[in-house]
């Protein structure tokens, strides 16, 4: 090796290099050193050195800070919790198990020295900066005192009942352990052990002296009581956790006895409800955050306490009305200012300040109002679903007269009592949604009123279908519901002055461009972002009053079905509204009422082919009248021409259905559908897809026209349309190179190659297969020659077909000659071939796939 430097002198070049590095290392571990005991060392009144000591200086013993081991490792932490564990298990596992192997005296020695040195190395590890040992061998102390009380009771104290020893013994290890964590203030774990013990305390008091429900649900009330001192009277975070938790656990089941207690026994459940009510408003005033939550709990328990203490003064009946008329009392708590965009007054404030409820505890008391009243419309809402269900759970055939001779099935009238309620209570609010919801409950009520008032069945038909027509008209004009509703954005007024553009803001103003307290100024743009504008109060009312309506249709003709003259009057009425609405109405709600017209149209032809007594082919010849009429209103009506005629074209398929029993007609209905859409393509816009449409519709019917005459060689009588076709297809190809080959050839192969296919698969001979795959292997092959994707796909699909019909005996029998497990395995294979080479045949795939499209 070549050096540019002797080997010694190199020698000491290298060792110079490692005894530099190994300073430096020195150095930053010391550092690191004292970062971490700067940042985990606890306050003391003597700084830490602003440096630390060079390497290799011995330190002052006086002045040596001690070593944090309270680092956020999760390694250290992880092996902390699990020596801890174990520790734990072990002490478990000695008194428990191992008990009985040594004498009374033994047991008492070891049970103490152990729990005393467990309570007291804390002590020690914490003057030494060991935090988080301390915190397990704590940890330690504590399971070990409830050991000891445990061998306690089973040695000194057998006979002692255990819930009130438990009792006992919990209230002493919280008050132990409130010590001894207020004590040692750094550790964290005893002080919420303490509030979990001292949870135990009173409801085990109770239990032990014989007290029944009532009596714990006070207990467990105190309790929660206490917990709610702790969490507004205590600062570690860690308290307050663990008693925010222990009074909602203990609080709910004090409010869930009360509520109870307020069926069966009113004034007990009363008292404990209105107690726990005062708490928890109490708690609301004093925590800010928590104020809308609490309060809505505390409005929950007075609505109770309240029905409870009237529920018995009234019929059965009348229990949810009771309720719903308490949480609407409740509401009228909740007063918001005319704009609730204003800032607070100063009066306001001093009103608040004098006694007023702040603003979270009355929004809180409010929603629990409002709450419970829906629960109560919730509870009314069963009539409204028998109304709009029964009619269509027919078990008879219609005209029977199966709902007509009874009434629905009876509900309380005070189910329509509470929807009226709510809807006039609402209706006071002038709000878009409070309108959208008083909307809908009217909608319910007259829903429901016939089966909460047992109507006869002309009445309930009456009102469905008056109910129907005020719904509909919604999409005429915009309804009464829609004066005095705050806009969303106010407009301008002829006599408005303009606005004047703001001033632009100084440089170091908040929220401006680059200032500090606009994180996002520097990317945000110069002009304000421009806002959809918001949706009309008219339009969204309309839109739900128009989906009701919608909704109550299907009811309302299946419960005219139980009578023919009903039958009749109902689909004549809602055709003339539906008709009325697609001409008078504006946008979508227009649209839709012209496919609903058809259908109630289509439904019309049906029951008078059904009262005529027409068999099912004429009834398919009647049903074509609907989308020769679809046909007709489209040529005149463009905004609404192709939702009428899809929907037209729609009622068709089940005309071709009805007909397939007789195949003359069929292809009778076939023939008069292609003229309709032959019809139909005279105009420019649809002649694209109903001309193809025609055309198929055309060829469907000469095949049936075909198989009814029973023709074993449907190739004479397609050929000498195909001829003339495929001529008539290349003279075009000649003028215009750009016209498709779809356009040109596909109508007429199709019209010889797919019967011939059809006829071949069910031909168990071998020519016509034969003669068939030549034809299309031709077609194929031409396909490919002159880059011609019709004559390529239509021949190919062929091709495959016939081979496959010609090929499937064989594949059969040979894959029964094969082993079970041969087939599984070779597609096996095949899928890892296949998946091995993915990108590959991927790529391929796509390659041809592009070939394809690129071809006329």
């Amino acid at each position: 090796m070549d050096n540019s430097l002797p080997p010694a002198d190199e020698l000491a070049l290298v060792d110079r290099e490692l005894a530099r590095l190994d300073a430096r290392r020195s150095q930053l571990l010391a550092r690191r050193a004292w970062l971490l005991r700067v940042l985990y060392a606890p306050a003391s009144p003597t700084a830490p050195a602003p440096f630390p000591p060079a390497p290799g200086a011995r330190p002052a013993a006086a002045g040596r800070a001690p070593v944090a081991d309270s680092t956020p490792r999760s390694a250290q932490n992880v092996l902390l919790t699990l020596g801890g564990t174990l520790l734990t298990i072990a002490a478990i596992a000695f008194t428990l198990v191992s008990w009985g192997s040594m004498g009374i005296g033994g047991r008492s020695v070891v049970l103490c020295a152990v729990t005393s040195a467990a309570l007291a190395v804390p002590v020690a590890l914490l003057r030494r900066g060991l935090a988080s040992t301390a915190e397990s061998v704590a940890a330690l102390g504590l399971v070990l005192m409830v050991l000891d009380a445990y061998a306690l009771h089973r040695v000194a104290l057998p006979e002692t009942d255990g819930a009130g020893y438990t009792a006992v013994a919990a209230a002493v290890l919280a008050g132990a352990w409130t010590a001894y964590g207020s004590a040692l203030s750094r550790l964290r774990i005893p002080l919420p052990v303490a509030v979990v013990a001292g949870q135990l305390p009173l409801p085990l008091g109770v239990l032990a002296a014989g007290g029944g429900p009532t009596a714990f649900a006070w207990a467990a009330l105190v309790t929660a009581a206490a917990d709610g001192a702790l969490i507004l009277w205590t600062r570690p975070a860690a308290v307050r956790i663990t008693a925010a938790v222990g009074a909602t656990g203990l609080g709910g089941w004090a409010l869930l006895t009360g509520g109870w207690l307020s069926l069966t026994s009113p004034w007990s459940g009363t008292a404990l409800l209105l107690a726990s009510a005062a708490l928890t408003l109490y708690a609301a005033r004093r925590l800010p955050s928590l104020a809308v939550a609490a309060s809505a709990v505390a409005g929950l328990a007075t609505v109770a306490a309240a029905g409870g203490l009237l529920r018995p003064a009234v019929p059965a009946d009348w229990t949810v009305p009771v309720y719903v008329l308490c949480g609407l009392a409740l509401v009228s708590v909740w007063r918001p200012s005319a704009d609730p965009s204003a800032p607070a007054t100063a009066g306001d404030g001093a009103a608040e300040a004098g006694g007023r409820l702040p603003v979270g505890v009355r929004l809180g008391l409010a929603c629990a109002g409002a709450g419970v009243a829906a629960l109560g419309v919730v509870w009314a809402l069963p009539p409204v679903a028998v109304g709009l269900l029964e009619p269509m759970a027919r078990t008879t055939e219609v005209w029977s007269g199966e709902h007509a001779d009874r009434a629905l099935t009876s509900f309380p009238g005070t189910a329509v009592l509470v929807l009226a309620t709510a809807a006039a209570v609402l209706a006071a609010v002038p709000r878009l949604w409070a309108r959208c919801v008083v909307l809908a409950l009217v909608w319910a009520l007259l829903t429901a009123l016939p089966v909460s008032l047992g109507l006869p069945y002309a009445a309930t038909l009456a009102l469905q279908l008056l109910t129907i027509a005020a719904a509909l008209a919604s999409a005429v004009r915009p309804g009464p519901l829609t004066r005095g509703l705050r806009r969303p954005e106010p407009s301008e007024g002829p006599g408005t002055p303009k606005a004047e553009p703001a001033a632009p803001a100084p440089a170091g103003a908040a929220g401006a461009p680059g200032a500090p307290g606009a994180p996002w100024g520097a990317w945000a743009p110069s002009r304000p972002r421009p806002q959809a504008p918001a949706a009309e109060p008219g339009t969204v009312l309309g839109w739900l009053a128009y989906a009701c309506g919608l909704v109550s249709v299907p009811s309302a003709v299946a419960l005219a079905l139980d009578v023919r003259a009903a039958t009749f009057t109902a689909l004549g009425a809602l055709l003339v509204l539906l008709a009325g609405v697609a001409v008078l109405g504006t946008g979508a709600r227009r649209v839709v009422a012209a496919c609903a017209a058809v259908l109630t149209a289509t439904g019309l032809v049906v029951a008078v082919a059904a009262a005529a007594g027409w068999e099912d082919h004429w009834t398919t010849l009647a049903l074509l009248l609907v989308p020769a009429a679809t046909a007709a209103v489209g040529a005149k009506a463009r905004p609404v021409a192709l939702p009428v005629e899809i929907t037209g074209a729609v009622v068709a398929l089940p005309a071709f259905a009805l007909a397939a029993s007789r195949p003359a007609f069929l292809a009778l209905a076939l023939a008069l559908g292609g003229v309709i859409a032959a019809a139909t393509a005279v105009r420019p816009e649809r002649r694209r897809f109903a001309s193809w449409t025609a055309a198929a519709l055309f060829l469907l019917a000469t095949w049936v026209r075909l198989a009814v005459w029973e023709v074993a060689t449907p190739e004479a009588y397609t050929l000498p349309v195909t001829v003339p076709a495929l001529v008539v297809g290349f003279l075009r190809r000649r003028r215009d190179r750009d016209a498709s080959s779809w356009t040109a050839y596909g109508p007429g192969l199709a019209a010889t190659l797919l019967p011939s296919l059809l006829a071949a698969w069910t031909d168990p001979e071998w020519p016509r297969p034969l003669a068939l795959g030549v034809a299309a292997l031709v077609v194929t092959l031409l396909g490919a020659r002159f880059r011609l994707q019709a004559l390529l796909v239509l021949g190919g699909s062929v091709l495959a077909l016939d081979g496959l019909h010609e090929l499937a005996p064989y594949v059969v029998q040979a894959v029964g000659a094969l082993p079970r497990w041969l087939p599984p395995a070779l597609a096996g294979l095949l899928l890892l071939a296949v998946g091995a080479t993915y990108e590959q045949r991927l790529r391929d795939a796509r390659r041809l796939r592009d070939r394809v499209a690129r071809m006329r």
